[in-house]
């Protein structure tokens, strides 16, 4: 076992430096086992891929597990330092980012949201973010942007999420949180998340 181990970490390493070094690298492993690397993820089952073999040492199929604890953990400081200064929960924010960007500095989405954060560009010009792939700018956009939402609706943690996500337009044209499937997806992850970080804390 510990010998095709080898193998199948040495092919995954051949993928991950043969791929082109100008865009980051996604993965997934189908039902046959087969691992399926691109640069345009186009679907959810995908996960970041970053070849650190030093974060594979006592890995096995837990590998990506191993380097997405690591990647999500990397900002805790400038994520704790922005919640502070905004009064923002420490534990509202890393959720946000983990099902914004999963961690991920440089992600874009197919809507053009970009960054840990997913900041529209309109939003990022909105909070005075220049450079949308810096963390710390990024971080700083998107807890101002949480501020700003939740003082707009009283303190309401649904209503301030739904318009992080749909924005305020929809939010209010419905009266609350809008009826779209991916938004309550996203109000139930981010609810889940945090409710795991309060419990870390």
């Amino acid at each position: 076992m510990r010998g095709w181990y080898k193998v199948l970490l040495g092919t995954l390493l051949v993928f991950a430096f043969a791929l082109p070094a100008y865009g980051d690298t996604w993965v997934y492993v189908d039902a046959r086992g087969v691992f399926n690397f691109t640069n345009a993820p186009s679907g959810p089952q995908y996960q970041y891929y970053m070849p650190d073999t030093s974060s594979w040492k006592n890995a096995r199929f837990s590998g990506f597990d191993a380097i997405g604890g690591a990647r999500r953990k990397a900002y805790d400081d400038i994520i704790r330092d922005a919640a502070r200064r905004h009064q923002v929960d420490v534990a509202l924010v890393k959720a946000v980012i983990r099902a914004e960007s999963d961690f991920v500095s440089r992600a874009v989405s197919p809507k053009g949201a970009l960054g840990l954060m997913q900041l529209m560009p309109a939003t990022a010009h909105m909070h005075n973010v220049w450079r949308v792939f810096e963390p710390r700018q990024n971080v700083e956009g998107g807890v101002t942007h949480l501020r700003y939402l939740l003082d707009r609706y009283g303190g309401n943690l649904r209503l301030a999420l739904a318009a992080y996500n749909a924005g305020e337009k929809a939010v209010d044209a419905h009266g609350g949180v809008p009826p779209y499937p991916e938004t309550w997806e996203y109000l139930a992850r981010v609810m889940r998340f945090r409710n795991s970080y309060l419990r870390e804390q």
